[in-house]
């Protein structure tokens, strides 16, 4: 078994992807996606962008590693009628289904940076992308003090150290290694820009309930769990995430939570 695969389809990750739902409309209105474009939506877990991009005229394919993942987002195509969008099933290291040149638009937020073997993922994104298109990246930075680096960083603490070759997911968020994994693609350093941007987690529960469904649905958070539980420390694990959550809950209204969390937007220009 692929160990990213199975990390993915571990949980549910469609629990916390319903509070992602309006950062990603308000993201994929950012981007320039106009009718016609071909865009391929790559580690696109349910379709928080890929049906907002569809919805905005865009003939939209979305490839994620997780079959669950797929088969719920061909769920919410299905119930929301759109003809112009579907999910396969796909390694972002790999994507040997797909031809060369095939995609106006690559768009991957917060998918293909958790996928192995970054230099393989870069070439394989720009391989698809036809010349003159773009490659849009959300990704996580690391040591930002903001909820998703948080929540990884703390949980990083709890779980065994990782297998000898392993490339951290967050170094997607430093330029240096975004520039240096393009550039290795064929992409000159001048088309490769830069910006912070936000994106804001909104559930209709409270900070605990929501420590409660990453423990429970989100594959690194549930690794933690289980390993802290071995060490006796769950319940430490715990109260560090509730105090993270409460901390940075920006509601005033009881029993909601919304949580903006910082992330490095990639455009790179093919």
């Amino acid at each position: 078994m692929n160990p990213n695969k199975a990390l993915w389809e571990k949980g549910d990750f469609t629990r916390l992807a319903q509070t992602m739902r309006e950062s990603g409309t308000e993201l994929v209105a950012k981007l320039n996606i106009t009718k016609g474009l071909d865009v391929l939506d790559l580690g696109c877990g349910d379709g928080t962008t890929a049906i907002p991009e569809a919805k905005l005229g865009a003939n939209v394919l979305g490839v994620d590693i997780a079959s669950n993942l797929v088969a719920a987002g061909n769920k919410r195509i299905q119930e929301e009628g759109i003809a112009n969008c579907s999910i396969q099933e796909g390694d972002a290291t790999d994507l040997k289904d797909l031809k060369d040149q095939s995609f106006d638009v690559v768009v991957t937020i917060f998918g293909a940076m958790f996928a192995p073997k970054p230099m393989d993922v870069a070439k394989e994104m720009v391989r698809v992308t036809r010349s003159g298109g773009r490659i849009i990246m959300g990704n996580w930075i690391p040591g930002d003090p903001t909820l998703v680096a948080q929540i990884l960083k703390i949980s990083s603490a709890y779980t065994p150290p990782p297998p000898e070759g392993f490339v951290s997911p967050m170094l997607w968020g430093v330029e240096e290694h975004v520039i240096e994994r393009f550039r290795n693609a064929g992409i000159a350093k001048e088309n490769i820009s830069f910006i912070r941007d936000t994106f804001t987690f909104n559930a209709p529960y409270s900070p605990a309930e929501f420590v409660s469904n990453f423990k429970n649905y989100y594959g690194p958070t549930m690794n933690a769990f289980e390993a802290a539980e071995k060490n006796g420390k769950a319940e430490e694990l715990q109260q560090e995430l509730e105090t993270l959550f409460n901390a940075q809950n920006k509601s005033t209204e009881q029993n909601k939570t919304s949580i903006p969390a910082t992330f490095l937007r990639v455009t790179v220009q093919c």
